[in-house]
């Protein structure tokens, strides 16, 4: 907006054409969604889509909107019968099965200060931990990925501690009883955000166990999101990354 205001100023558009320019904002009324081209302005980065719950036709369409105004686009929770669907109305985009996940970036995210180290508990874990450190790629972060180090084996974890020890952020994801966020922030003096699953057996209420596991954790310094909210997780370590 204020590139086009400033192209105004100078002569070098007129006001009509900077009128047809900024159609659509603060936000494009689609009906069945209003994308909010503002949210850039407010919060630094693009709307980020939930995919889940969306049609092919409406998530392809909002994405279109997006791109249109030369944001950045993130798709979260899309599933491969719906990616075969939508792919071919954006062209040049990636899709991450583990993830389930759609990017494309049309211009640089400004940077975070450091590495946002993302953990998973386990194997079974990687697609919240994918969708977690896609994410926080997507808004300019560099991301290491360590996976397979929880506490049903600690020598794994620690045969990683000085890769993890150049975080800036942890984001930890784990399911069954949820112990790796309380190891990991006895261990080091930057935040640690910590994620729990869905995964486990009957005990676990599909991730309610590890979630309230988290939420008592002795350490300080460990904040708690959702059950599989990878993207919540890497929205507040990106965040605290560009402080």
């Amino acid at each position: 907006m204020e590139e086009i205001l400033e192209k105004v100023h100078a002569g070098k558009i007129s006001p009509a054409k900077a009128l047809e320019l900024l159609e659509g904002y603060p936000y494009c009324d689609l009906e069945f969604a209003k994308v909010d081209h503002h949210r850039e302005v407010l919060k630094g980065v693009p709307e980020i889509v939930f995919g889940l719950g969306k049609t092919p036709a409406q998530i392809g369409r909002i994405s279109q909107e997006i791109l249109e105004k030369g944001s950045n686009l993130l798709v979260t929770r899309v599933e491969p019968a719906v990616w075969a669907r939508v792919k071919s109305k954006l062209p040049g985009a990636v899709y991450n099965a583990a993830a389930r996940t759609v990017s494309l970036e049309q211009s640089k995210p400004p940077a975070g200060r450091g590495t946002i180290v993302v953990l998973s508990a386990g194997t079974s874990d990687i697609p919240v931990a994918e969708e977690a450190a896609v994410t926080a790629e997507a808004l300019g972060n560099k991301t290491e990925r360590i996976y397979d180090v929880g506490v049903a084996g600690l020598h794994r974890l620690l045969g990683q501690f000085d890769r993890i020890r150049q975080a800036r952020v942890i984001v930890t994801v784990a399911g069954m009883e949820g112990a790796l966020p309380s190891v990991v922030a006895g261990l080091v003096k930057v935040p640690v955000i910590a994620v729990p699953t869905s995964v486990g057996y009957g005990a676990s209420f599909k991730g309610l166990a590890a979630l309230l596991a988290m939420l008592n954790a002795c350490p300080g310094g460990i904040g708690v999101v959702n059950i599989d909210n990878g993207f919540g997780a890497a929205f507040l370590a990106s965040s605290i990354n560009h402080l």
